[in-house]
C-alpha cells in the first residue's frame, strides 16, 4: 500500500491519493465531515480504465464528490488498473473489470475504519456504458465487496459492434431522409416514418429499429457520428480480417449481392497530407469554416504530447463524397505502412478516430496518404453474420422460418468477446447483494431492450426472489451520457437525478430494509421498449409530462393568434412531489418561464403563446420531481418533458 496524499477540505471531505505497490492501480477517497458520514461509500466504475481524479472539478449534479457527501458516503474512484484490455490483447480483463476496483473498495472500508471509529461501511458500486459492464462484473464475480450495485445505460454480450453497426448503416442508407423521419416521429407528425422512403430505405429503417435503435432518437443525426465504433474498429479487423474480403467477394454479404447499395458511396482517395494541425490550428479551422468547437479533435487524445501536439489533418485535394469513417493509410514518409482510423472529412480536414497518436506525431506536409471507406462501409452490415442465441430476439429478422440464420455467419460471435474484456465474464444475472438497473428510453449507444435482456437473466437465477433483490427503472426522453447539459435540452432531460435516487434507495434498501419503487412497467416488441403512458401504470420513479396545444399535439393558427397550451404531469406512487415547471415557448428564450409551484403529485398549467410569422414551432415544458421536495438541491432531480408543435401559417 502506498497512500501518497492526504488533503483537508474543511467544507466538504478530507482527500486520499494513493495507489498499491506494485501494481498500475491507484485510487482517489473522498470522506465527508463526520457529522455527515453514514456509513457508506459510493463506488463509481468508468467506462474503460482511466483516471482516479476525474470527480474533481465537477459541479451541479455532475458533482459525485459532493453528491456522495450530501449521502453521507464517502466517494471512491480508480483507475481501474490502468489498461484497457480489449481482444487479443496480453491484458488481463479482470484487473479493470473487477480486482482493481475491489482491492481499492476493501480499503476504502478499512479507511473509513480509521477514519470514523471501527464499523463495517456498506459499499455500493455503479457506472454506466462500459462502467455498466464493470459493475456488473463487480457483482457477479465477488462475494462480500460490495452490498449493492447500480450499473446504467448497460449493453448485452451482444452489443459490441452491432449497436454502431446497424445505426451507421442507417445512417449511410437514410441521409437524405432522416429530417423527413425525424418530422413524422415528432409530437403532430404523421407517425409514419416510412412514408416518403424507398424499399432500401425502409429496409435500412426497420433493420435499425428491429434491432433496438429508438426510432425517436434520430433527432441527433447531425451530431451523433458513430460514437465508440472508431475505437472498437481494429479489434474488430484484428479478430475477423477475412470478413474484410468476403464481404465484397462472397455470395450473402451486401457488397457482393447488391453492389448498387454500396459502391456509390465507395472512397478510394490518394493525395498527400497538405497540413497537419495541433490544437490550436484546429481550432482556428474549427472557426474559419464554422464548425462547433472541438468537432475536428474530438477522437485524438493529444494531452501526453503537450503543447504543439498534431491532432488533425488537412488534405491537399478533396475525396468527393461524403465520408463517413474510413481508413487512412499512410504510403510514405516515417509513417509508412500505418493505418489510422477517419471518423469523417470535413471542410477538407481529416477528423481522426481516438488511438494512433504516435503515427500521427511521425507525419509530416507532403507524406502521401490513401482515403479508402471499404472497410467501414463492409463493417456497416457485420450485425447480420453475428446471429446469437434465441434469448436475443432483435436478432429473429435475420433468421429464417426454421430458425437458422439467413445469411452466412462468421466464425466467431465477437460481442461476448468485447463483453468478456469489459466485465471481465459475460454477463449471466447471477450476482450477489441488491442491484438497481437504470436505462433509457433514447439510448443510441445502449439500446433499451438490453436491459431487459438482462432482467431476464436476473429472473431466471433469481426466480420468485427476484423483487426482492433487483430493480429495472426506464428513463424516458434521456439519451445515452451522464451529462447534466444535454444535446438537445428541449427533447431530452438527464438523467441524473433518477441515478442519484438509485443510489440513496437502494443504500436504505440494504440498510434498512426499506423497499425502492417497483420496476418500470414495459414490455419489448420488435426491438423497441414499450412502457404504459400514465405514471400511475408505468411506475418506476420518473414523473411522466404530457402537453397540448389548443386541446392536441398540432395546433394550425394564423399569425399572430393566440395558442393554448396545457401541461399535465404526475409522478408515480411515493416517488416524491414535483417541485418545479418549466415552459419553452419556442421563443429563443429556452426554458425561461418558470412556474411557482407547491409541491404536489401532480399537476395541470396552462399558458398562451403566439407567433408574429409563418413557420413551425415546438413549444415545451420541462417538469421535476424531488423525493424530498427539495426545489433548491441539484441532487435527485427527476425530469421529464414533453412538446407540442404549432404550424402558424
Amino acid at each position: 500500500m502506498d497512500v501518497d496524499e492526504w488533503r483537508d477540505d474543511p467544507v466538504r471531505h478530507r482527500y486520499v491519493h494513493g495507489g498499491f505497490v506494485g501494481t498500475d492501480t491507484r485510487f482517489s477517497f473522498y470522506l465527508p465531515p463526520a457529522e455527515r458520514y453514514e456509513g457508506r461509500f459510493f463506488q463509481h466504475l468508468t467506462p474503460v480504465p482511466d483516471r482516479e481524479d476525474l470527480a474533481q472539478g465537477a459541479r451541479g449534479a455532475e458533482d459525485k464528490i459532493a453528491f456522495s457527501s450530501d449521502s453521507g458516503a464517502i466517494f471512491v474512484e480508480t483507475n481501474g488498473g490502468g489498461a484497457v484490455a480489449t481482444p487479443g490483447s496480453d491484458t488481463d480483463p479482470t484487473v479493470g473489470a473487477y480486482r482493481a476496483h475491489a482491492a481499492a473498495a476493501r480499503y476504502a472500508r478499512a479507511v473509513a475504519g480509521e477514519r470514523y471509529g471501527s464499523h463495517r461501511a456498506h459499499g455500493y458500486a455503479y457506472g454506466g456504458s462500459g462502467g455498466g459492464y464493470r459493475t456488473i462484473g463487480c457483482a457477479e464475480n465477488t462475494d462480500g465487496v460490495w452490498d449493492g450495485f447500480v450499473p446504467y445505460v448497460i449493453g448485452s454480450p451482444m452489443s459490441i459492434p452491432n449497436c454502431f453497426t446497424v445505426r451507421m448503416h442507417a445512417q449511410r442508407m437514410l441521409r437524405d431522409r432522416l429530417d423527413e423521419i425525424v418530422d413524422a416521429l415528432e409530437p403532430g407528425g404523421s407517425g409514419d416514418p416510412y412514408a416518403t422512403l424507398d424499399v432500401p430505405e425502409a429496409e435500412a429503417l426497420r433493420e435499425a429499429t428491429r434491432l433496438g435503435f429508438p426510432p425517436r432518437s434520430w433527432f441527433g443525426h447531425r451530431t451523433m457520428g458513430m460514437h465508440a465504433f472508431p475505437l472498437l474498429y481494429g479489434g474488430l479487423r484484428l479478430a475477423d480480417a477475412a470478413y474484410f474480403d468476403d464481404f465484397w467477394t462472397e455470395p450473402g454479404y451486401l457488397g457482393h449481392d447488391e453492389p448498387p447499395v454500396v459502391e456509390p458511396d465507395v472512397v478510394r482517395h490518394r493525395c498527400e497530407i497538405a497540413a497537419v494541425l495541433d490544437a490550436a490550428a484546429a481550432a482556428a479551422r474549427e472557426v474559419e469554416v464554422g464548425l462547433p468547437p472541438g468537432q475536428l479533435r474530438s477522437g485524438v487524445d493529444a494531452s501526453w504530447q503537450g503543447g504543439g501536439a498534431p491532432v488533425a489533418l488537412v488534405l491537399s485535394s478533396d475525396p468527393g463524397p461524403v465520408v463517413d469513417g474510413a481508413d487512412l493509410y499512410v504510403r510514405s514518409g516515417e509513417g509508412t505502412g500505418a493505418r489510422l482510423a477517419a471518423v469523417a472529412v470535413v471542410g477538407g480536414v481529416v477528423v481522426l478516430g481516438p488511438g494512433g497518436e504516435e503515427v500521427l506525431a511521425r507525419l509530416r506536409p507532403g507524406d502521401q496518404v490513401e482515403l479508402d471507406n471499404r472497410g467501414f462501409l463492409a463493417a456497416q452490415t457485420y450485425h447480420r453474420h453475428q446471429v446469437p442465441g434465441p434469448e436475443f430476439g432483435a436478432w429473429d429478422q435475420f433468421r429464417d422460418p426454421d430458425g437458422t440464420p439467413a445469411f452466412p455467419q462468421r466464425p466467431l460471435l465477437l460481442g461476448p468477446l468485447f463483453a468478456q474484456h469489459a466485465a471481465g465474464t459475460v454477463q449471466t444475472g447471477d450476482f450477489a447483494g441488491h442491484m438497481i438497473v437504470v436505462s433509457c428510453l433514447l439510448d443510441r449507444e445502449a439500446f433499451p431492450w438490453q436491459a431487459a435482456w438482462y432482467a431476464d437473466r436476473v429472473r431466471e437465477h433469481l426466480g420468485a426472489a427476484t423483487e426482492d433483490r433487483f430493480r429495472l427503472w426506464f428513463v424516458d426522453h434521456a439519451l445515452h451520457g451522464d451529462d447534466e447539459a444535454q444535446e438537445d435540452p428541449v427533447r431530452t432531460v438527464p438523467y441524473l437525478g433518477v441515478l442519484h435516487q438509485a443510489l440513496r434507495d437502494l443504500s436504505a434498501w440494504v440498510e434498512r430494509g426499506e423497499a425502492p419503487a417497483p420496476s418500470t412497467a414495459y414490455e419489448v416488441v420488435d426491438g423497441q421498449v414499450v412502457v404504459p403512458a400514465r405514471a400511475v401504470d408505468r411506475r418506476g420513479v420518473q414523473p411522466v409530462a404530457s402537453l397540448a396545444a389548443d386541446g392536441g399535439d398540432r395546433a394550425d393558427v394564423p399569425v399572430g393568434r393566440a395558442v393554448t397550451l396545457r401541461a399535465t404531469a404526475e409522478v408515480p406512487p411515493g416517488c416524491g412531489p414535483i417541485v418545479a415547471v418549466e415552459w419553452d415557448l419556442a421563443d429563443g428564450r429556452g426554458f425561461a418561464e418558470r412556474e411557482v409551484v407547491q409541491p404536489a403529485d401532480s399537476v395541470a398549467l396552462e399558458r398562451t403563446c403566439s407567433f408574429a410569422g409563418p413557420g413551425t414551432h415546438f413549444p415545451a415544458v420541462r417538469v421535476t420531481a424531488q423525493r424530498d421536495g427539495d426545489a433548491a438541491t441539484p441532487f435527485a432531480r427527476v425530469q421529464d418533458v414533453a412538446r407540442a408543435r404549432v404550424v402558424v401559417a
